[in-house]
């Protein structure tokens, strides 16, 4: 098991390209950037060049506010410059944003998903073998790629593309077109088991050479009261997740529907202390993980180490560097002195 650096919502591009450095340095395998505030190719750019051995993800870059052409663009420079550490994490996002906020077209997103990783597929074939670009599709036609254009085959290869799904339909799509898959952190072992896993096998025959990565919500500290707020931080992002109707699914699954149509009703009344006094210690502990470095580690690897093949901690707070780094070194080691 793999372990990443997650990159902090709120900060900014610089912010992302110091946290890059420091996670290489920390000794993390990779990093994943999101797309909230900025950009995330821009931040993922800066990432690479001021990083030498660090993975660098987008995690995730909008697919539908973008076209395939300038996805494949971006994807294979960001290849050049990381000297092949890029990998294309991308998510479709949720209806009312394509359509309010990037004002882009939104329809059948499993079966756009799909056309949309294959035309970028097409693109880089066509920039490796200078066959010409044919691609027509029921959403994406790209039938135009002239020489001026084409910077060629990449020296490094293709990026991995990775593919952010949380149903069975998105996550078959991820097991037909993609290299790997972005859980959501709003998810259970149970989940992945009996769920996830099972629908990229449909999908694929079987999960080796499949990358399966999962940021998992954590409440790290070190005595009683850092613990506390860190567990209430948590409480409220998985009241915040659990109140979305896309992760409705990994509710529904433990029986605990009527807890998302709960949270949904307080979310339109803004009543957000009441959304995570709502998320009872069950929910919690079955999506969380808490404790001290060490004990966080340990659950960690004791929970999703068979399941995953990279794995994230994702604090729903800041939270001091050098306990995130303690525990995912846990990972880590305990990952390492894991029996095959």
């Amino acid at each position: 098991m793999e372990v990443d650096a997650i990159g902090d919502p709120r900060a900014d591009p610089a912010a992302f390209e110091a946290a890059a450095v420091a996670a290489e340095t920390a000794g993390y395998d990779g990093i994943g950037l999101p797309e909230i505030r900025h950009d995330v190719f821009v931040s993922a750019a800066l990432a690479a060049r001021a990083t030498t051995r660090l993975t660098v993800q987008t995690g995730i870059a909008v697919a539908f506010a973008r076209n395939p052409v300038s996805v494949a663009t971006l994807a294979n420079d960001l290849q050049l410059i990381s000297a092949g550490r890029f990998q294309l994490g991308l998510g479709s996002q949720v209806r009312q944003h394509i359509e309010r906020r990037f004002a882009m077209p939104w329809s059948a997103p499993a079966a756009r998903m799909e056309e949309f990783v294959a035309a970028v597929r097409a693109v880089w074939a066509a920039w490796a073998g200078g066959e010409r670009l044919a691609f027509t599709g029921e959403f994406y036609r790209h039938t135009l790629m002239t020489e001026f254009f084409d910077p060629g085959p990449n020296p490094h290869g293709n990026p991995p593309i990775l593919l952010a799904a949380v149903g069975p339909r998105m996550t078959e799509v991820a097991g037909r077109v993609a290299d790997g898959l972005l859980c959501h952190s709003l998810t259970t072992s149970d989940y992945l088991r009996e769920v996830t896993l099972p629908a990229v096998r449909r999908a694929r025959g079987g999960v080796p050479g499949f990358t399966v990565s999962l940021p998992v919500l954590t409440a790290l500290g070190v005595d009683a009261p850092s613990l506390a707020r860190a567990e209430a931080a948590v409480r409220r992002q998985i009241a915040f997740y659990a109140s979305t109707p896309a992760y409705r699914g990994v509710l529904d699954h433990h029986g605990w529907g009527e807890l998302h149509e709960r949270l949904n009703r307080l979310s339109r009344a803004q009543a957000w202390e009441e959304m995570a006094a709502a998320v009872d210690d069950d929910v919690f502990a079955a999506v969380a993980v808490s404790g001290t470095p060490k004990e966080v580690g340990a659950a960690v690897v004791e929970r999703f180490g068979d399941l995953v093949d990279r794995v994230a901690l994702y604090p729903a707070e800041p939270v001091d560097p050098a306990l995130l780094a303690e525990a995912s070194r846990v990972v880590a080691e305990r990952t390492r002195t894991q029996p095959a």
